[in-house]
């Protein structure tokens, strides 16, 4: 899809030019959001483009949906985070993916998603990390779910 935020991320991640990709599983992609308002802020992408869970054969379903939950509990182990959101919404971006979102005590509404939030808040360029900031949550990040992967404890899903 051509003008897919996330087939273009896809696209960059195979040429080896996002600096917010963390690791690649089986099914997915995993990445870090461009903002980090809320800190560890992670997108796990479905590696072929399709709108729908309902859409996916079977397995792949049950599979993308335990390593989603697989790089969740790498998020909450890095990060450690009061709570975790979970979204998958795809209104703009109709490309399978999930917001995994670390919540904290500290948050504005923190018993309210963080659409709530305005986005002048969450998303200004202040809340964009810079290249030493990211790689430093990318090298948490990947060590947690690298951690995971050794343990076998998501050996159900098909593809670990």
């Amino acid at each position: 899809m051509s003008n897919c935020t996330f087939c273009k991320e896809i696209a960059d991640i195979k040429r080896k030019k996002d600096p917010f990709f963390v690791a690649e599983l089986k099914t997915g992609y995993v990445v870090m959001s461009w903002y980090q308002y809320f800190e560890g802020y992670t997108i796990f992408v479905l590696k072929n483009h399709s709108a729908e869970l309902h859409e996916l054969k079977s397995d792949l379903k049950d599979e993308f949906l335990c390593e989603m939950s697989l790089v969740a509990e790498a998020v909450y182990r890095a990060f450690k985070p009061k709570r975790l959101n979970y979204a998958k919404l795809g209104n703009s971006d109709p490309h399978l993916h999930w917001h995994i979102i670390p919540r904290y005590g500290t948050d504005p509404k923190p018993e309210r998603n963080i659409w709530a939030i305005s986005k002048r808040v969450w998303q200004s360029d202040k809340h964009r990390p810079t290249l030493e900031k990211l790689n430093s949550l990318r090298k948490k990040l990947r060590e947690e779910i690298e951690i995971l992967l050794a343990s076998k404890k998501y050996k159900n899903c098909h593809g670990i």
